[in-house]
């Protein structure tokens, strides 16, 4: 990675290039598995970024003192009475376990990063520290536990919470389909890491499982914890029954689990966390309401009595579905046709005031090209364990274009 001097001017961020094939040949060393590689390089050419993400500390600085604001507010009672009145009935079970991989989204905005969202099961950590380790390996030097140590605790932690000195011996990684998941390589990432740990793991698809004699299986294979990759984050759906019994009657620890979408992912509680006059009534104090108000995009619960009004100041705002997830449904205002808002009108919408994200230019190949970017920050029980940046071309992420994907995140001055 280039050095980066103390005294550079860094406004906001920059991209630092990186060459494409001493990036891949590092990977592919760091691997040392040739199905993965391929997975990774060959069939999704544009996971990875060709590029470092250097951010003033400032900004990071920010960023941790905003989700220490909003961590505050979520741990009021009163708080989660409130979001819990619009969750499913699934969220209202109250397990031990805190949930793995929260990711707070940020944008960069001239006042200073923006939060446009929360995830309760953000993806691509395991390969952004593998990302890391590869283009930035004195980050690892400099920290006395490297993110794959962090997350084997975490999971630890996890199982410890529920079931205190039991051993934990079996994990099953779940999501619909995995192998059409485009996020199949980290699954074999992390089933690489829990072997590493002595800790048997499945990866399938929630069908599979069976909820029988108190206990949830995999075949003849007992369940200790689901690590929860599903986007139907209340467990709603019929084909979720087995996996939605055992974890109500306890009989196996889900990570992440209803409750904690429900307290931190669900997009209405950030219309709950911009309106200062709720804020008030929670009791939340004026530095964190100011933190709160200052950080995090304002967000309103789209109601059909407001319609004028929105559609008037459509183009200053981005629509959400409450419980979306990927940018599935999404739209940026300015392209909102009178037909898409009715149906934002009959749905379950936020609107969110726009954030543009930073744009900067990368060379890729022989060609320099735009690339926007959103900065993620991986938390468990409030704490970053780690930093990465999303590359991409257009209205959202979506790993496809030239140059976009997951990069490294380094601070200076």
């Amino acid at each position: 990675m280039p050095h980066v001097s103390a005294n550079q001017n860094l406004a906001e961020c920059r991209y630092l290039p990186v060459n494409r094939e001493t990036m891949h040949q590092a990977l592919r060393q760091q691997l040392g598995d040739e199905r993965l590689y391929r997975m990774l390089i060959e069939e999704r050419p544009h996971l990875f970024a060709e590029a470092v993400v250097l951010v003033a500390k400032a900004t990071l600085s920010k960023q941790l003192d905003i989700i220490a604001a909003i961590e505050s507010v979520l741990a009021l009672p009163a708080y989660q009475q409130r979001v819990l009145a619009y969750a499913p009935v699934s969220a209202h079970f109250t397990p031990k376990a805190h949930g793995v991989f929260f990711g707070y989204d940020f944008h960069l905005s001239p006042q200073g990063p923006k939060l446009i969202e929360i995830n309760s099961n953000a993806g691509g950590a395991l390969l952004n520290a593998l990302l890391a380790r590869t283009l930035c390996p004195e980050m690892d030097a400099t920290n006395r536990q490297s993110p794959e140590q962090q997350f084997i605790a975490m999971f630890i932690e996890e199982w410890q919470a529920e079931r205190g000195s039991q051993p934990l011996r079996s994990i099953a990684i779940v999501d619909e389909n995995p192998p059409a998941q485009f996020m199949l390589p980290e699954f074999l990432l992390f089933q690489k890491l829990f072997a590493q740990h002595a800790i048997d793991s499945v990866i399938c698809d929630p069908t599979e499982l069976n909820y029988r004699d108190g206990k949830l299986w995999h075949g003849n294979i007992p369940i200790d914890l689901v690590y929860n990759r599903l986007t139907d984050f209340g467990l709603e759906a019929d084909t979720l029954k087995p996996l939605r019994d055992a974890y109500l009657k306890q009989a196996v620890v889900v990570t992440p689990h209803p409750r904690a979408h429900a307290l931190y992912a669900d997009k209405r509680n950030l219309a709950l966390l911009t309106d200062e006059m709720a804020l008030q009534e929670l009791g939340v104090a004026a530095e964190t309401r100011m933190l709160l108000l200052d950080g995090i995009a304002h967000t309103l619960c789209v109601k059909k009595e407001d319609a004028d009004n929105l559609w008037t100041g459509r183009k200053k705002m981005f629509f959400k579905p409450a419980k979306g997830y990927g940018s599935k449904a999404a739209y940026k205002g300015d392209s909102v046709t009178k037909r898409v808002f009715g149906e934002i009108l009959q749905g379950n919408y936020v609107a969110q005031t726009l954030v543009r994200p930073t744009e900067r230019q990368l060379q890729v190949g022989n060609e320099l090209i735009n690339l926007k970017l959103d900065l993620r920050q991986y938390v468990y029980r409030g704490q970053s364990q780690l930093m990465s940046a999303r590359l991409y071309q257009g209205q959202t992420t979506n790993f496809r274009t030239p140059g976009s994907g997951f990069a490294p995140v380094v601070s200076g001055d």
